[in-house]
């Protein structure tokens, strides 16, 4: 029966390591593990489409005598199965090769990938399809014939059940290595790993399942993760209760700084976000012309016009955090916003067009304050760290750890599974809550806002930002739940952001 995910994240040596812990230290054989793994696979199949016809596609390594094994089971309970080889017997080793005997002694039928193409052997149709092609061994770009394997998988039209990862699928990074298996489910052993959750990894994983194959629990402490899965409730833990005499000057005054021309939007959805998070005040300082009209929208805003650095100063006397870049844009009049915000010394959150002003280094020669959290999307990371996206995006934890160490303060690499760097010498976090809704304008403003207003109340940046991170997902998970992903727009967040913050 699968399990829940567990909070601690590996790499794929470290997995590696976990399992030498078990078989060496602990004595649990090998094959017994792969047997486990291996059951594991076949009754979650077995679960979902009872009776179906399967076929197994098996590589050379461990990841394929996992699937020699499923195969076997499959067999043993009568169901049609077939095994396409990519690896001759010949190039098994260990107990890959014990796996492959065991499924020889059952009498699964296997075909080698060649005779498979050329004799033109369809995949069972209405069958499913098990991937246990190259497991979390794969360095470097997929070959051939793994790759035309890989294509034929994805092209079946059945459902996908991929073998601890989706073959091609970086463990480690989350990036795609060219040709990868889409999987409708994955089924994962042991240490849980930190690629199946960000990048590409939530797309082509489909639903995640999890077995620890009675592996000792204490054997997990012997290896360090490098990250850990969020977990808000947990996080919430740290948001005090109200007294009953509380005021609002006890939850903070939080001053949005942005909408440049045309983008007064993106300042109000900032700023009502923080206001639905908590914060006691919230204030905006904007373009004059926006003035009005985010006014009539949310009137228990605070909001001034500005039209120079000059005319900000006297505003940023009474804050307690900053939020400064949604639709702050570059011109000018954003420099001097940016610039005179710089220079309080305040607790700033920054997004957006603040984090390309930044990156350009007219503005503020020396960029980095511990009180500084930011909050990029790959291609503003990729800005700061004078990359390409597609850089930032083959190694999401390199890239939000490298924009740590160069900024020295907390970042959140926004994304499919948005990771948090609060410390060098601690784990990433990664938030597996959201969904492709998000993907719509206005989404970053209403982060900003949230951190913007826990902060505020008084959380520390290495919470605030983790469990605003989560707030922004999980709202934007209950938004979509009763109307559907198309369509999601930011503001349909603050109701269940309300909901949640008092949770």
């Amino acid at each position: 029966m699968s399990q829940p995910l567990p909070i601690a994240l590996y790499t794929a040596q470290q997995v590696r390591d976990l399992d030498q812990i078990a078989i060496q230290e602990r004595g649990i054989p090998g094959i017994k593990l792969m047997k486990s793994a291996g059951r594991s696979v076949f009754d979650e199949i077995n679960h979902r489409w009872p009776g179906a016809p399967i076929t197994v596609f098996c590589g050379a390594g461990n990841n394929g005598g996992d699937g020699y094994i499923v195969a076997a089971l499959a067999l043993e309970s009568r169901l049609p199965v077939q095994l396409i080889q990519l690896a001759s017997p010949e190039k098994l080793t260990g107990d890959a090769y014990t796996a492959y005997e065991y499924a020889v002694s059952a009498g699964v039928p296997m075909t080698p990938f060649s005779d498979c193409l050329d004799l033109h052997i369809g995949i069972t149709a209405g069958g499913v399809i098990v991937d246990a092609l190259l497991g979390t061994g794969l360095n470097g770009q997929v070959r051939e014939p793994y790759a035309q394997a890989i294509r034929l998988i994805n092209h079946s039209g059945l459902p996908v059940v991929a073998v601890d990862i989706p073959s091609g699928l970086s463990s480690d990074t989350g990036a795609a290595l060219e040709a990868a298996v889409e999987a409708d489910v994955t089924v994962t052993f042991i240490g849980l790993k930190q690629g199946l959750l960000t990048g590409r990894g939530p797309a082509l994983c489909g639903e995640l399942v999890y077995s620890d194959l009675s592996v000792p629990a204490d054997i997990f402490g012997g290896v360090k993760h490098t990250a850990t899965r969020l977990d808000r409730q947990g996080l919430m833990a740290s948001f005090p209760s109200r007294h009953r005499d509380a005021h609002k000057g006890d939850f903070g005054h939080v001053l949005v700084l942005g909408g440049d021309e045309g983008f007064g939007g993106a300042v109000a959805m900032a700023a009502e976000a923080a206001l639905r998070t908590g914060a006691g005040l919230v204030s905006v300082a904007t373009r004059p012309e926006h003035v009005s009209a985010i006014l009539a929208r949310r009137p228990e805003l605070m909001v001034k016009g500005v039209a120079s650095g000059q005319e900000l100063v006297p505003l940023l006397s009474s804050p307690t955090v900053l939020v400064v870049g949604p639709g702050l844009g570059q011109s000018p009049w954003s420099e001097q916003m940016l610039q005179q915000a710089v220079s309080t010394g305040l607790p700033m959150v920054l997004d957006a067009d603040a984090l390309n002003i930044i990156s350009g280094g007219r503005v503020i020669p020396n960029p980095g304050n511990a009180n500084w959290v930011m909050t990029p999307h790959p291609g503003e990371a990729a800005r700061l760290l004078g990359i390409t996206s597609s850089e930032v995006q083959a190694d999401r934890f390199a890239a939000v750890r490298a924009l740590h160490k160069i900024f020295k303060c907390a970042v959140v690499l926004k994304g499919a599974g948005s990771l948090v760097c609060t410390a060098g010498d601690q784990p990433v976090g990664v938030c597996t809550a959201g969904n492709p809704g998000m993907a719509s304008g206005g989404m970053g403003d209403a982060l900003s806002g949230i951190i913007g207003a826990l902060l505020a109340q008084g959380l520390p940046s290495d919470i605030a930002l983790p469990m605003g991170v989560c707030l922004h997902a999980e709202a934007a998970d209950r938004a979509v739940a009763s109307d559907g992903e198309r369509g999601l727009l930011a503001t349909d967040l603050f109701g269940p952001l309300r909901q949640l913050v008092n949770e």
